[in-house]
């Protein structure tokens, strides 16, 4: 007999939620392999092991799994946004942020799935609006980061710390795309990254080693 689930109390409910999960995995997986537009939803029932109906049961359309896709990822921003909410001096916490974003970021999966979901946003409203609200997470955070680091004396003063956020996180962004396009040193990468980070908000390069 099968444990109940946790949450509903219920084996049903149980087995709907990993059917589900195994219909998710299943359609990120062709994503990756084909591309969003080149995956039917046939290719994904088929990945899945489940019939179309079945699938058709728990998602209305392609359109459906990828707006859960973005529901899922808020979850994968908690641990960055808890590391952000550290108390340990502003500019540590910076770059502790970075090495870690950076790193989940290069992983080449991310970087595809990330390209097509930003692909998909830009021709779906309802979908971009799921994915700003989960960078915008990020980029609050990280702008009390900043605000805090400049009202301690970490950074230099600055003329919109939100602005500067979302800068920031575009340059994360663009350092993990290019270390996938180009296969380049993912540790150079980062090092010169935070190197121009911290040139750029007025902060010294510290040894993490020495603050862990």
């Amino acid at each position: 007999m099968s444990e109940p689930d946790a949450e509903t109390g219920t084996p049903r409910a149980q087995s709907i939620a990993r059917r589900r999960r195994k219909i998710l995995e299943a359609a990120v997986m062709c994503f990756l392999e084909n591309g969003y537009h080149q995956t039917g939803v046939r290719d994904i029932a088929k990945r899945a092991g489940v019939s179309l109906g079945n699938l058709y049961n728990h998602f209305p359309g392609k359109h459906d799994l990828l707006a859960e896709i973005a529901a899922l990822e808020k979850s994968d921003l908690d641990p960055f946004l808890e590391l952000l909410s550290d108390r340990a001096p502003a500019r540590v916490v910076l770059e502790r942020f970075v090495a870690a974003y950076s790193a989940y970021l290069s992983a080449p999966e991310n970087v595809l799935l990330t390209t097509e979901i930003v692909s998909e946003a830009i021709r779906k409203p309802d979908i971009a609006e799921m994915f700003v609200e989960n960078r915008n997470l990020l980029v609050s955070a990280v702008t009390g980061v900043l605000v805090r680091g400049v009202a301690e004396g970490d950074f230099r003063s600055l003329q919109d710390p939100e602005e500067t956020a979302h800068l920031v996180l575009a340059l994360i962004d663009g350092g993990a795309y290019r270390g996938v396009l180009e296969d380049a040193d993912r540790r150079r990468t980062l090092a010169v990254l935070k190197e121009f980070i911290n040139a750029a908000l007025g902060s010294e390069p510290i040894d993490l080693a020495e603050r862990a």
